[in-house]
């Protein structure tokens, strides 16, 4: 059984703009003992599912302003917390997280909910480790919505960006999280930004915060990257699905070059949206970006 802490529940009382029903899959296939949460907004009925997923140091919080534009137009919206995140279980040791276990984290969760007609909603980690996803399962998703990610080949030099990134992590094994996305989101609210940090009352709960850094492959024989260059093929040559990226201007690691070169491997991808204000955490202008997104998947299907 996995040693893990679950973040109380009166953390995340009256978060502004998060009304949402918390749901639990109790110990899915393979991580017996860890409960993972999602939401899952919309009728479970709807022709179209928008799997959002998210990435460090952030959790469902994040998708707030983008899941009523997909139910408003009726469509499912479902959110996971990966395990160390939000409301999901968070294993206190920090082996525990690897590549690996977050991605058969999410294949499980989509099997067991049996998710279909998916379109892969994914920034940061949420792409990382997403968009190794549609090539196992492709059957089951249909279109890309893309922000400020990349794929971890491990045979590309890592930015000094995140180089720069991942050295500030391993020196504030603690960090403040709302501090921090406040200084990489200044139009966050005192409010918002306590909402982010809500699931990470101290270091014991950050195991899973501080990890996601340290897995970005480096070498081509690192975790995750033999898979992640089987995906750039896969992405590249065989998929068929429709794609639309949103870029953040402001984002010194995960910005307009990251997103051009991802924009020009994907097979079927256009033009992307730029946001000039925003920075690397793009769902804080997410009503724009839905609203965008779904207007492109709709002229594509006319």
């Amino acid at each position: 059984m996995t040693e893990a802490l679950r973040t109380p529940d009166e953390r995340f009382a009256g978060l502004p703009g998060y009304d949402f029903e918390p749901r639990y899959l109790e110990a899915p296939r393979g991580f017996e003992g860890l409960r993972l949460h999602y939401l899952d907004e919309g009728p479970a009925s709807a022709s179209e599912t928008f799997l959002c997923l998210h990435g460090q140091p952030t959790w469902s919080y994040l998708y707030r302003k983008m899941i009523p534009v997909f139910t408003a137009a009726g469509h499912r919206a479902v959110a996971p917390d990966f395990y160390g995140f939000g409301r999901s279980d968070k294993p206190v040791d920090d082996a525990v997280y690897s590549f690996d276990f977050h991605r058969r984290t999410l294949l499980a969760f989509i099997e067991q909910l049996d998710l279909r007609r998916v379109t892969l909603v994914a920034q940061d980690w949420g792409g990382l480790i997403g968009l190794t996803l549609p090539m196992e399962m492709p059957q089951r998703f249909d279109r890309l919505l893309l922000m400020n990610t990349i794929l971890g080949t491990g045979d590309l030099p890592l930015s000094e960006g995140f180089i720069e990134w991942r050295a500030w992590c391993r020196r504030n094994p603690d960090m403040d999280v709302a501090a921090l996305m406040g200084r990489a989101c200044p139009r966050l609210t005192p409010e918002e930004r306590a909402a982010y940090a809500a699931p990470f009352p101290d270091a014991h709960h950050k195991a899973g915060v501080r990890r996601f850094p340290e897995l970005v492959p480096e070498g081509p024989d690192d975790p995750g990257a033999e898979l992640s260059r089987q995906a750039r093929r896969w992405l590249a040559q065989e998929w068929n699905g429709r794609s639309f990226f949103a870029v953040g201007a402001r984002d010194p690691v995960l910005g307009r070059p990251a997103m051009r070169y991802l924009q020009r491997l994907v097979r079927h991808s256009p033009e992307p949206l730029v946001l000039s204000e925003a920075g690397h955490f793009v769902q804080e202008w997410g009503e724009e970006v839905a609203t965008a997104a779904l207007g492109a998947f709709a002229e594509e299907n006319r």
